[in-house]
């Protein structure tokens, strides 16, 4: 049975913010004059968005609870990078997309408690 949308509104705000994050990533390294065109770090961002955003999309479709708490550590921990690397490299729109991203997480991990009570009382 899959879940409604509204418990998954947690990890689609986490999928858009990673998107957000990509694409400000890749015009900061292919733009000339950025300050970061071609550099190993906007490309290291480049790179963590994409992986963000595949685990956002992963974490829509797990279903244990066991690979649902692996996966959310691994987003905070790849938010928490990819925030230190935007900052590193001035680049304060990426770190806002992390923000809203870690917020997306945040929603992920209350919606599904909350659904379940709803459902089972």
């Amino acid at each position: 049975m899959s879940l409604p949308l509204s418990s998954k509104s947690g990890a689609i705000v986490l999928l858009i913010a990673s998107l957000a994050g990509l694409a400000i990533a890749l015009y900061a390294y292919f733009t000339p004059l950025t300050g970061v065109t071609g550099t190993l770090g906007a490309l290291v961002a480049i790179v963590a968005c994409f992986v963000l955003a595949v685990m956002a999309l992963l974490l829509m479709q797990v279903k244990t609870r066991g690979a649902s708490l692996t996966l959310r550590g691994l987003i905070l921990l790849g938010l928490a990078g990819t925030f230190f690397v935007a900052m590193l490299l001035h680049q304060w729109w990426i770190g806002v997309a992390m923000v809203l991203g870690l917020i997306g997480l945040i929603v992920d991990m209350v919606r599904p408690a909350r659904h379940a009570r709803l459902t089972h009382t």
